[in-house]
């Protein structure tokens, strides 16, 4: 759990809003260039620190990374943590060597707080990393895009250690 306010940040503050990902940031867990992969964005901005060395917040180029970032920095504060929200873009979804891949969004207005989305994890459709968790703010999105792709919807609270390590490649 990161920091005293645990993995879904305070209930009173929603702490910093989403910020559009610039083009060329790169994810702080692998390192890769983020609007140049597809698949679903998450950032996390932690109070009085500075992310592998730069302002926050922290950028990843899957949810699931966001997650592994998160518990390795469980004694952070973490005051807010975005991922996209899949019913609030225009997404699509394309075969690519055998696998179908979701599209990438950044933008500030694409992402929603993790505490507020229901999550399709390890559905048959993948992210930059492999398996993720792709965010809907509107739970019935979810469970359509469960019905036809599979996974397992789980909220913010359901998201454990075990079923992060069972994502990415």
């Amino acid at each position: 759990m990161a920091g005293c306010t645990g993995l879904g940040g305070g209930d009173d503050d929603a702490g910093p809003a989403a910020v559009t990902v610039p083009e060329d940031a790169t994810c702080d867990v692998c390192g890769m260039v983020i609007s140049k992969h597809p698949g679903p964005s998450s950032e996390a901005f932690y109070e009085d620190q500075e992310p592998n060395g730069h302002a926050n917040p922290a950028r990843f180029d899957s949810t699931w990374e966001a997650f592994q970032f998160d518990y390795e920095h469980e004694d952070w504060t973490r005051s807010s943590f975005h991922v996209t929200d899949y019913s609030t873009v225009d997404y699509e979804i394309r075969t690519d060597d055998g696998q179908q891949l979701i599209s990438r969004h950044v933008e500030a207005s694409s992402f929603a707080p993790a505490e507020s989305v229901t999550f399709v994890a390890g559905s048959s459709v993948v992210g930059t990393m492999g398996a993720d968790l792709l965010g809907f703010s509107e739970e019935s999105d979810a469970e359509s895009f469960q019905s036809e792709h599979g996974g397992e919807l789980v909220t913010l609270d359901e998201v454990t250690p075990t079923l992060i390590s069972q994502l990415g490649k």
